[in-house]
């Protein structure tokens, strides 16, 4: 008997008990639908992650200042200005593997005709674009006379520019940061949120000499120069980890650390925390898949249980077509295509809902998910397997029966 007449011996002994065949399926239909939802929230979690990844940049390093000691009370890091534009000067002049770009932040009321927002507002240079890897959507970057003479320009990001000008163009407009009159000469490209889940986009940029004279500085830190942060950028191809030994070790030097102190600045080598997250993503994802998986497991068992109270109350038939001339390999056969259609048709009724419901998360709770091709894939052909699997001790035994034996069944 080849295959079609097989499969059509099988949907007519399926479609007899057609509640018991629909039961059957259940199992199944839960398994596939549970592992294409658990995977599909964790592949959306898995892109977030390289979403936020690509949005952050790739081979950075932070540099922050040092912290302080009060009273006996140290601070923690980021409490101290050990960190100065020289510093930058010198990581740009010193090392040609990376590329480095100071920051200075602060908080400050935006204000634009009637519209006013509450934004961050960072003192860089115009390296920053490029150690962030940050486009600009319209207009210009800082020039260097700009830089040089505290220029009273800026660049926005997108959330400052819909929440100030709305659908008008930003670029050649004066907006007041501070009550200081300010031109926006370019607006930046989208970048989202970041790991933390904050607003990259809602900031403004300025020229790092004018932040720290008119927005943001003191007396004392316009004469030290110094700076809240350092972001470097490690050459393409280059391992962050040599780069960041390097940056240490040129920073110790200029600080005049001495050997086996301890540094007075906390160097962050982002790849790794990224990588470290992604791997914790990858396995939460393989983990909800696996969980999922025990619902395939359990309806193949159910599979198992239908296919051999079939065997047995399919006895006499199973005696009159080996009577009649069915080898043992047709019976076999005959019983496995059986258990292979119902955990097949499961599957894919199971596909269905399971593509239906990670739209319905990502609709009802804004979650991220994915429902990739290769694990739709993977599902129904597992389902299918699950069939043969838990079908073949069912079917090996109807095949076993003795005929003279099957036909005296009552």
């Amino acid at each position: 008997m080849n295959f079609i007449a097989l499969l059509r011996i099988a949907l007519r002994a399926l479609a007899v008990n057609k509640l018991r065949s629909a039961l059957t399926m259940l199992g199944i239909i839960i398994g596939v639908g549970a592992v294409i939802v658990m995977i599909a929230v964790g592949s959306g979690a898995q892109a977030r992650v390289a979403e936020q990844i690509r949005a952050l940049g790739s081979n950075l390093l932070l540099v922050m200042p040092g912290s302080t000691t009060a009273g006996g009370v140290r601070m923690g890091f980021g409490s101290g200005s050990t960190l100065t534009e020289d510093d930058v000067v010198a990581i740009n002049r010193e090392l040609p593997e990376a590329l480095a770009a100071p920051a200075l932040r602060g908080t400050a009321q935006v204000i634009w005709g009637n519209s006013n927002w509450s934004t961050q507002v960072f003192g860089t240079t115009p390296e920053y674009l490029e150690v962030r890897q940050w486009p600009l959507a319209s207009g210009r970057g800082f020039e260097a006379g700009e830089m040089a003479g505290a220029a009273k320009v800026c660049l926005i990001g997108a959330t400052v520019a819909k929440q100030l000008f709305g659908a008008a163009d930003p670029l050649d407009q004066s907006i007041r940061i501070k009550r200081i009159p300010f031109t926006v000469i370019g607006v930046l490209d989208v970048k989202g949120q970041s790991m933390m889940g904050t607003d990259q986009d809602d900031l403004i940029l300025v020229p790092i000499k004018t932040a720290r004279s008119r927005v943001l500085g003191t007396a004392s830190a316009a004469r030290n120069r110094t700076v809240g942060t350092i972001w470097v950028k490690a050459a393409d191809g280059l391992d962050t980890k040599v780069v960041e030994e390097n940056v240490r070790g040129l920073l110790r030097q200029r600080h005049r650390v001495q050997a086996g102190a301890d540094d007075d600045f906390s160097l962050r080598n982002l790849q790794e925390v990224m990588a470290a997250q992604e791997a914790s993503s990858r396995v939460l994802a393989l983990l909800l898949a696996a969980v999922a998986s025990v619902s395939l497991l359990v309806g193949g068992i159910g599979i198992m249980n239908i296919m051999l109270v079939s065997v047995t109350e399919r006895t006499r038939e199973i005696g009159l077509r080996m009577a009649v001339g069915a080898k043992p390999r047709n019976i076999l056969m005959q019983f496995l295509v059986e258990a292979m259609t119902l955990s097949t048709m499961g599957g894919l009724i199971g596909l269905s809902l399971g593509v239906l419901g990670a739209k319905v998360i990502a609709s009802s709770f804004g979650w991220n998910t994915l429902v990739r091709p290769d694990v739709v894939v993977a599902a129904i052909a597992f389902s299918g397997f699950v069939g043969i699997g838990f079908g073949l001790y069912p079917a090996y035994k109807a095949s076993r029966l003795d005929p003279i034996d099957a036909l005296r069944y009552e």
